[in-house]
């Protein structure tokens, strides 16, 4: 390359750099979340001064139907309507939830140990009934007779998880038509799963039956916590765990067009997932429980369960209820609330290959405390594992460099007769001990890691936010200055420098665009999987410059190599 033609690549390079930073800097923020919903002192209207819907009448499409009209889910509550209407507060140490009287539903829930963005003071916001998103977990009872919400009566109108207790219990209650009802949250220090429960009293003469009914409805809005990296994104959608099937996803579209059979199940759960953060309903899991897909009044997507039906003698009690989960993807955290709930930690088809990798990771995180590093440790791991094959490939590549000139020389010879070529080639191989396809295995054997591991650096929620060193101050994100990605490809720069020539011009100029294609793809991949890319080829170049070496210096190699 002349001299005029660097010093034009040169300035054109630095500004290409200086653009995608500046488009990284205007484009990639994170929208705003909507603020928490207000409430006020006042409590809601008693149960004597309920709307005409009183009662909890939800849908439940199954066969032979419940009273009432089943085609909606949850009928009777229009959009906005709990942003209208006093709501009670419920602050924990890693909650801060808003929920409707009417119904008790639980319309607004942030996290606040995860922050909105980098350095943010604002929590991250997982459910939301405002106008830029609707996501709610609604709960209700369906009791003999009645249609419509029940309007509960809270004790207060906020509630608070004192430092010196561990748990807090909040009380909704109303009475319908002679049954007393207490529908009871239950909260624990630490914990993102909420017991919800319904006690109820029947001071009736006749026998009373009810069911409760789990719902999760979110429209299509996008997710906020979710970026698009070269084309692939996390899934947006609901899941369900049954015996027929441990985990299936059901996403929005099959739900609009009602592609979900509904199935009966003992045990189970539903769940509403998205990047890094899931909602579920949990029943218990010795009972056997309905869930179904449909769609409400608004539109939005529900994914649901209905509990079996519980009769209650006269002057007879009941408890019926369920766990929701409202927080991160931690897999402790999910296991703990159902079997398979782990599952919606997904990630992918290589999952095999990808726990290992989380359970190794997560053993080296809990001794150094630091997961950039982690993943550094992890790398040498992974290379130490694959170290032998890698060897055996390298030799194969060093053979083909020291004996670059001998097959040079095979090429002049026979270059006129192309199946002449190939056999002398062929022989000089066997004699040489050379694998020709030998430099593309490592690659080969790597790319299921790398993918694995792609899929669990963007699942892995304890990567958000997680600080590395100096300018990393984010795994789960791209590099905001690109340093990572420009590093990569030198070092696969330099890793070609190591490699023979191919022979074929054309294959040998692909392979110098490798380096630069790589890079450019790497830009916007996270900055954990790019460490680790970083330090495999790290790794690999110092292993490959060893084994080139004791092979260029060992006499036996080529010793019977032609001259001319």
């Amino acid at each position: 390359m002349d001299v005029k033609r660097l010093l034009l690549l040169i300035p054109l390079a630095v500004l290409a750099y200086l653009i995608v930073v500046q488009w990284n800097q205007d484009y990639g923020q994170v929208a705003p979340e909507p603020e928490a919903p207000s409430f006020t002192s006042s409590a809601p209207e008693a149960e004597g001064a309920a709307e005409a819907d009183s009662g909890d009448g939800l849908a439940v499409p199954s066969a032979p139907r419940a009273e009432g009209d089943m085609g909606e889910a949850m009928p009777g509550d229009s959009a906005g309507t709990a942003r209208s209407r006093d709501l009670v507060a419920v602050v924990t140490d890693v909650l801060d939830l808003r929920i409707d009287p009417q119904g008790g539903d639980i319309v607004y829930a942030a996290l606040p140990q995860h922050k909105l963005t980098l350095g943010s003071d604002r929590p991250y916001v997982l459910l939301s009934d405002s106008e830029s998103r609707s996501y709610v977990a609604r709960s209700g009872l369906q009791l003999d007779g009645h249609a419509g919400r029940i309007a509960f009566t809270p004790g207060n109108t906020e509630y608070r998880l004192a430092e010196d207790d561990n748990r807090l219990e909040v009380d909704l209650t109303a009475e319908v038509n002679g049954v007393d009802i207490i529908k009871r949250f239950a909260f624990e220090r630490g914990s993102y799963a909420v017991d919800v429960n319904y006690y109820l009293a029947n001071n009736t003469e006749e026998p009373v039956t009810a069911r409760f009914i789990g719902q999760l409805a979110r429209d299509n809005s996008p997710d906020p916590s979710s970026g698009v990296a070269m084309g692939m994104s996390s899934y947006l959608g609901s899941a369900f765990s049954t015996q027929e099937s441990r985990y299936e996803k059901v996403d929005f579209d099959d739900i609009q067009r009602g592609r979900f059979e509904n199935r009966d199940s003992q045990g189970g759960w539903v769940a509403i997932i998205q990047h890094y953060f899931v909602s579920a309903w949990a029943p218990s899991q010795n009972q056997q429980n309905l869930f179904y897909a449909t769609t409400d009044s608004q539109n939005r997507n529900v994914a649901a369960f209905a509990g079996p039906v519980s009769t209650l003698a006269p002057e007879g009690e009941a408890r019926l209820g369920a766990t929701l989960y409202v927080g991160p993807k931690v897999q402790d955290y999910l296991e703990a609330v159902a079997p398979n709930l782990r599952l919606t930690v997904d990630f992918g088809w290589l999952w095999f290959i990808a726990n290992p990798l989380f359970w190794l990771l997560d053993q080296i995180h809990s001794l150094i405390g630091n997961w950039g590093w982690s993943i550094v440790f992890l790398t040498i791991v992974v290379k130490l594992a694959l170290w032998p094959l890698s060897a055996k490939a390298y030799k194969s590549m060093a053979r083909m460099r020291k004996l670059g000139p001998e097959m040079q020389r095979l090429k002049e010879q026979y270059g006129d007769d192309r199946q002449k070529m190939s056999q002398e080639m062929m022989k000089f191989y066997q004699k040489e001990k050379i694998n020709p396809l030998g430099g593309c295995l490592p690659i080969l054997v790597q790319m299921p890691v790398f993918i694995a591991l792609y899929w669990m650096l963007l699942e892995s929620v304890e990567l958000r936010h997680a600080p590395f060193m100096f300018w990393i101050q984010d795994l789960s994100v791209k590099d905001p200055f690109f340093i990572l990605p420009i590093l990569m490809g030198a070092s696969m720069f330099v890793q070609q420098l190591l490699n023979p020539t191919p022979p074929d011009p054309m294959q040998a100029k692909i392979m110098r665009m490798l380096p630069i294609v790589f890079t450019f793809f790497f830009l916007w991949f996270p900055a954990g999987l790019v460490i680790y890319w970083v330090v495999n080829n790290i790794i690999s170049i110092a292993q490959q410059y060893v084994i080139t070496r004791r092979i260029e210096n060992d006499p036996s190699v080529g010793k019977g190599m032609k001259t001319k």
